[in-house]
C-alpha cells in the first residue's frame, strides 16, 4: 500500500532520465565535447549516467497526466543504499526514506497517512506517533519502495529506454548550470521537449534535465556522482516493526 504509492511517484521521476539520455552514433574519442554533434554529446551523457556507482537525484515539477507537482530528493547507488525522501506535492503528504543492505525505513507524515490512506491511516500513524517503519528489502510489501531506491533501477530504465523520445537532437549554446559549464542537448518527441544538460568537463555527466510540454514542467538535478551514500540509519528506539504497522488495519484497530 505505502510502497506501491510512493514508488509509482518515484517511477515518474526517473520517467523523466529515461527520455533524456537517448543515445545516437558512438562518441568520438577526443574529449572536446563542445564541438560533437548533438547526438554524439547525449550518447557521452548517457554512457557516463550508466556507467556511475552512486548520484544524487533532485526532481521537482509536473509530469502531467493530471498529477500534482511533486518533489523528490535521493541519494542512490548501485549497491541499493538509498536515503532521502519524496514530497507529493500540495498537502498530499510525504515520506522520508533509507535503505541499507537489507533494512528498509519508511516515515510518512501525517499528510500522507491521511491523503494517502483516508481509511485506516489515523490508525497507522498513531502506531508510528512520529517513528519509521522498518522492514526486509525482501519484503514483498516494500520491494516497490526498494526498487525505487536503487541506481540500477534508473540504469536499466535509461539503457531499456534509449532512443524511445524519438526525434532529432539539437545543440545549445555553452551555458552554466549551478556553476558547471554545460552543453544543453534537446530532443523532442511525443509532444514533450526534454533538455540534457552535459557537464563539458569529467565524465560529461547531466547535471539537469528537463521536460516542457504536453502538461508537463519538470526538472531533475544530478549531482554527487560516485560519492558513498550516507550510512547513517535511523536508531532502534525510533522504528516500529513494519508488520506491527501494516499488520493492522481498521478492523484491527
Amino acid at each position: 500500500m505505502t510502497g506501491q504509492r510512493i514508488a509509482t511517484r518515484a517511477a515518474a521521476c526517473a520517467a523523466v532520465l529515461v527520455l533524456a539520455v537517448t543515445g545516437g552514433t558512438a562518441a568520438q574519442a577526443d574529449d572536446d565535447i563542445e564541438s560533437l554533434p548533438a547526438e554524439q554529446i547525449a550518447d557521452r551523457s548517457r554512457e557516463a549516467l550508466l556507467a556511475a556507482r552512486s548520484v544524487h537525484l533532485r526532481a521537482q515539477g509536473d509530469l502531467g497526466e493530471g498529477r500534482a507537482p511533486m518533489t523528490a530528493d535521493l541519494r542512490v547507488d548501485r549497491d541499493g543504499n538509498c536515503v532521502g525522501g519524496v514530497d507529493l506535492g500540495e498537502g498530499k503528504g510525504s515520506v522520508e526514506m533509507v535503505k541499507r543492505g537489507d533494512d528498509v525505513w519508511l516515515k510518512p507524515d501525517a499528510d500522507f497517512w491521511e491523503n494517502q490512506v483516508p481509511i485506516g491511516g489515523q490508525t497507522f500513524e498513531d502506531i508510528l506517533a512520529g517513528r519509521y517503519m522498518k522492514g526486509s528489502a525482501s519484503d514483498s510489501r516494500l520491494r516497490p519502495v526498494v526498487e525505487a531506491c536503487d541506481l540500477d533501477t534508473f540504469r536499466e530504465l535509461v539503457s531499456d529506454n534509449a532512443g524511445a523520445a524519438g526525434g532529432d537532437h539539437t545543440k545549445g549554446e555553452v551555458t552554466r548550470v549551478d556553476g558547471v559549464r554545460t552543453v544543453p542537448v534537446t530532443v523532442s518527441g511525443h509532444g514533450r521537449t526534454v533538455t540534457a544538460y552535459v557537464d563539458t568537463g569529467g565524465e560529461h555527466h547531466p547535471v539537469r534535465i528537463t521536460v516542457r510540454g504536453d502538461g508537463a514542467d519538470a526538472a531533475v538535478d544530478l549531482t554527487g556522482f560516485d560519492r558513498p551514500v550516507p550510512t547513517a540509519t535511523p536508531p532502534a528506539d525510533e522504528t516500529v516493526d513494519v508488520s506491527a504497522v501494516l499488520g493492522r488495519g481498521p478492523s484491527q484497530s
